[in-house]
């Protein structure tokens, strides 16, 4: 019977950008798990039919982003799915999608360092919901204004770090010129009391004050070391070819002058 079947433990839920993955233990032996989830003003979804993982993918029962839900995992035996005696089940924690998910990395679409401003243009990352047209929805299209992206910056090799805000996709921002800077971009969700900041984009750096090693990379470095060590070692043999031709020539000269000498 259903009382002698195992409970989920450790339920967690696992969300970026909208995307939430459900998780417990322990993996089952001779029964089955059903995820249920349930809203405060939303119908029960069923997820994860008699699944034998221990994790389900509930994106698609939590498209009310601005909901709170609890999640039921329930022990089941498929044989006694349809009889009317309640299947154990374990409560997870409550979730809001909109106050909880975790922002992802943006990605830095272009850079440039041009005198004394350095620009950084990015893209929102984006979310597996999509709009009627096929099309996926950013973070930007769910959280409009409620959204902030800082850029963080500081002079190469230099601990000095400053920030700017902006709620658009790009910033211009002022620096010495003729320096190297580097940088990176994470989202801000100020009306958040927990998860406010994102994670962080790839730090870059830019190159305005660097001298060719540091804009073209080591590879060029190595190709012109190549070519370097190529006309020292000519502008070395050439010469000792060219002598001993010249010798060679000259004793070719006196033993004709020589034969004919002789004739």
């Amino acid at each position: 019977g259903y009382e002698d079947l195992p409970k989920a433990v450790n339920i967690t839920w696992s969300s970026i950008n909208f995307k939430t993955i459900l998780q417990w233990q322990p993996k089952p032996s001779g029964y089955y798990y059903t995820v249920e989830i349930h809203g405060r003003a939303s119908d029960v979804k069923r997820k994860c039919i008699l699944t034998s993982e221990t994790e389900c993918d509930v994106t698609d029962a939590l498209r009310n982003v601005n909901e709170t839900y609890t999640a039921h995992i329930l022990s089941v035996k498929p044989a006694e799915m349809d009889n009317f005696e309640e299947p154990p089940f374990a409560v997870s924690e409550k979730f809001t999608p909109y106050s909880q998910t975790v922002i992802g990395k943006p990605e830095i679409k272009d850079f440039s360092q041009k005198g004394s401003k350095l620009n950084v243009v990015f893209k929102d990352p984006l979310t597996p919901y999509i709009f009627p047209n096929g099309s996926f929805q950013s973070i930007q299209d769910i959280f409009q204004h409620d959204l902030e992206y800082k850029l963080y910056y500081w002079k190469d090799q230099s601990s000095g770090k400053k920030d700017v805000t902006t709620r658009s996709n790009k910033f211009e921002v002022s620096v010495d010129s003729g320096k190297n800077y580097c940088f990176y971009v994470q989202a801000i969700i100020p009306s958040r009391r927990v998860n406010r900041a994102g994670q962080e984009s790839t730090v870059l750096c830019t190159s305005a004050g660097g001298n060719i090693l540091d804009q073209y990379g080591t590879e060029v470095f190595i190709i012109l070391a190549v070519i370097a060590v190529a006309v020292i070692t000519l502008a070395i043999v050439l010469p000792v070819v060219l002598c001993k031709r010249k010798k060679a020539k000259e004793a070719r000269a006196v033993r004709e002058k020589e034969l004919l000498n002789g004739v």
